[in-house]
């Protein structure tokens, strides 16, 4: 027998096809008289519920490594002109500054000075700071008790609303917090210091520590979002 056939003797066939016929035609009816709501300027929808769900990506845009002296900083100038026209289309939204470091402090030579009297590393602290127009973060880590790296960033988007169900916003007024419309290109400033502390030996076993190598990686970061109107599937 064909499909026609088995609906017209099959009870169990029938039911399924007339729900399936019905959601195909409340869902995008309902999803539509939702959207609607007040409709704003840009055809976006109006003040109501929506799901938000974004993505992270990143592009690269510098990496390199320097011996940083105790008490100095290493500054990087950057500018997005040096990406692709693609890169340059994309939603930028911040900047992730990635380093890694370890521990050169030495102790004083001499026999006096072995085991015990050699004494122990003091921990360091290295600082990354991101800037783009006038937004900026800093972050410190320290590579004592095992650290050896650590994350500075700073986004200039409302990162609270992705992955969330947002209520009583318009569409435009939620795209006005996750699209940065451009704003993630131009100039950017990133600074890495260190601060060396020299640990403590016996009399006359004095340590050193002058400063740390450290390595870094510059991201930036993009965010693809999606909007829809929120269903409630216990309302439908």
């Amino acid at each position: 027998m064909g499909f026609i056939d088995d609906i017209k003797v099959d009870r169990d066939l029938q039911i399924q096809t007339a729900c399936v016929a019905f959601f195909l035609l409340i869902f995008p009816l309902y999803f539509f008289s939702v959207a609607a709501g007040t409709v704003s300027p840009a055809g976006m929808g109006g003040v109501g519920k929506y799901s938000v769900s974004g993505e992270l990506t990143y592009i690269d845009f510098d990496e390199g490594g320097e011996y940083i002296a105790d008490g100095t900083s290493l500054t990087i100038d950057l500018n997005t002109d040096s990406l692709s026209d693609m890169e340059q289309e994309m939603n930028i939204v911040g900047v992730l500054v990635s380093m890694t470091y370890g521990e050169d402090e030495t102790s004083a030579n001499g026999i006096q000075c072995n085991g015990p009297n050699s004494g122990q590393n003091s921990a360091d602290t290295i600082s990354g700071a991101a800037t783009h127009l006038n937004f900026t973060n800093s972050a410190d880590g320290q590579n004592g008790g095992g650290g050896t790296g650590h994350d500075s960033s700073t986004e200039w988007y409302n990162s609270s609303m992705v992955g969330t169900d947002v209520e009583g916003l318009s569409e435009s007024l939620i795209v006005e917090q996750l699209d940065a419309k451009g704003a993630g290109l131009g100039d950017y400033s990133i600074e890495i210091s260190v601060n060396a502390e020299a640990g403590s030996g016996a009399i006359g076993c004095d340590r050193t520590d002058n400063g740390e190598d450290v390595s870094y990686t510059i991201q930036l970061i993009v965010l693809d979002y999606t909007i829809i109107p929120f269903v409630d599937l216990e309302n439908i």
